[in-house]
């Protein structure tokens, strides 16, 4: 009997540290696929300087480029959608196209509080395994903020 409890614990322990490194990795090739696309467009911009309607059109999606590069980098569209910017992300968490109001609501905080020192498990456990700087917490704050006026 000793033995199976022995067995389960060091399973149970194995299969958690391998789940881990699986999310890390997948985080990692998110981060990667993003600034590929990124230092593409970069590259396309310069060539079409010369153009000027090509430059009327590119801002918008630069806009949305920005907001969804800071919600992929730390991961947040793993687990949440923002519908309002045409983000796909995962169906694990709510839609965040209005977090930047219903924050405050829900959790009593303003967003960038709730960001620094979540009141819900799921995200304190999320936010203590990877801290966001007061950088990340502005640029994901102003992103939800574009979010909610959509």
């Amino acid at each position: 009997m000793p033995n199976s409890v022995a067995s389960f614990i060091i399973c149970t322990i194995l299969g958690f540290g391998i789940g881990f490194a699986g999310f890390e990795l997948a985080n990692k090739n998110d981060e990667a696929s993003t600034e590929t696309p990124t230092e593409t467009a970069t590259n396309t911009n310069t060539p079409t300087d010369d153009h000027e309607p090509e430059e009327t059109e590119q801002p918008a999606p630069e806009t949305v480029s920005a907001s969804s590069e800071i919600l992929n980098a730390k991961g947040c569209l793993s687990c949440h959608a923002v519908s309002s910017l045409d983000l796909d992300g995962g169906a694990t968490g709510p839609d965040l196209s209005q977090a930047f109001t219903g924050v405050e609501d829900k959790h009593g905080k303003p967003l960038d509080e709730f960001l620094k020192e979540p009141t819900s498990a799921v995200m304190s456990s999320v936010i203590s395994g990877s801290p966001l700087s007061d950088d990340e917490v502005q640029q994901i704050v102003d992103a939800l903020q574009e979010a909610s006026e959509k």
